[in-house]
């Protein structure tokens, strides 16, 4: 099972103060969702490529 939440976890949890933001913290609240994609994206590369070089490693044992 994943321990991510869902989007409809995501969408109830957020606050009033976001819902009432202007313009110009959404962009920065946008921006901020944006690199933690890119982050996660990155962690599970990451994570893979750790993996695969593991995996021949063994191999060549």
């Amino acid at each position: 099972m994943s321990s991510e939440p869902t989007l409809q976890q995501i969408a109830e949890s957020v606050t009033r103060s976001v819902l009432n933001a202007n313009d110009k913290d959404l962009e920065g609240f946008q921006k901020i969702i944006d690199e933690s994609i890119k982050v996660r994206e990155s962690h599970r590369n990451l994570q893979k490529l750790v993996k695969n070089y593991s995996n021949s490693m063994i191999q060549r044992s």
